[in-house]
């Protein structure tokens, strides 16, 4: 089955903070803060969300075709594609542009606060969809060039592919009916608890009311795992894999995108999905880094029988 996983690539700087941001924000200062972080380092790794998406299917086995813009600097990136054997048929490179750029910071705490300057992304990817069989694909819009977003989920309901909204990080520039309309044309929306509160806030809905067009809502709550919303049955919880040695939370939404969307293909119910899900962001926390884990299909399958039983 084609596995479209739209969005951005982009060089991830990553940092620690070995304090608590909630100690240097002042509550009633919100509308004037002025605050540095000392960090602990920086590392740079490939990342963005199409990127970390493709390499978790990668992992598992799967060869996804990856839909993103990429900028002059992508000599570093393409080397990594090719290493661990990803296309780059369905990339463009934008030459007066440099690849997004993330600066993620992490406190004791693991959360997060994100500087990103989207560069080539601000260019549409321009996918040509006449090169694929659309009855035997799969897609994922995740964060990236919003046109794309929108044109995507046009696309991909006209043409009826199944397709996972998942907005994330770009939910900030979003205006409350375009996004309403994106989730709408969806099978799936995808998003964490916070972000699925500014959903609600953006569009004005509540989760019964997107219900009445997206099929499923999937939404991941940190270490409480995460739960399964649909309109036809009661919400079912999935609890998170016990981790001893987490190292770094960043990436485990795309890994457990990449978990996810195999069990889909793999003809699974959705629930059973999200526990693939889940036991592909226990393998990314326990590394530094979005794109730095692997694993073996042994490995992830005792995993998975382990917690979650056959």
């Amino acid at each position: 089955m084609e596995i479209l996983v739209s969005g951005s690539l982009a060089y991830d700087r990553i940092m620690d903070f070995t304090g608590k941001f909630s100690d240097h924000i002042m509550p009633d200062k919100l509308d004037n803060i002025n605050v540095s972080f000392t960090v602990n380092g920086m590392s740079e790794n490939f990342g963005g969300t199409a990127g970390n998406i493709a390499y978790c299917l990668t992992v598992l086995g799967e060869t996804p075709r990856v839909v993103a813009a990429i900028g002059y600097d992508y000599h570093r990136y393409y080397e990594w594609f090719a290493e661990h054997g990803m296309s780059t048929e369905d990339v463009i490179i934008v030459s007066e542009e440099a690849t997004a750029s993330a600066y993620i910071t992490t406190d004791s705490d693991d959360n997060q606060i994100t500087g990103f300057n989207p560069g080539a992304m601000k260019h549409e990817s321009g996918f040509d969809f006449e090169k694929i069989d659309s009855q035997n694909c799969i897609a994922i819009v995740a964060p990236g060039n919003l046109q794309d977003m929108s044109n995507y989920t046009n696309v991909h309901q006209d043409r009826g592919i199944y397709s996972i909204f998942d907005p994330g990080q770009s939910l900030p520039v979003w205006e409350g009916k375009a996004l309403a309309d994106c989730i709408s044309r969806s099978k799936m929306l995808v998003s964490n608890d916070y972000e699925l509160s500014l959903i609600l806030d953006k569009t004005g809905l509540t989760c019964s009311q997107l219900l009445e067009g997206v099929e499923t809502i999937v939404t991941t709550k940190g270490e409480l795992g995460c739960e399964i919303m649909t309109a036809s049955g009661p919400t079912e919880s999935i609890p998170v894999v016990p981790t001893n040695n987490v190292i770094d939370p960043t990436g485990a939404g795309d890994a457990f995108r990449g978990g996810l969307i195999q069990g889909l293909i793999n003809g699974l119910t959705v629930k059973r999905a999200c526990m693939m899900g889940t036991v592909c962001s226990h393998y990314v926390i326990q590394s530094y880094g979005t794109q730095r884990y692997t694993f073996t299909k042994s490995e992830f399958d005792n995993k998975l029988k382990e917690v979650f039983g056959s």
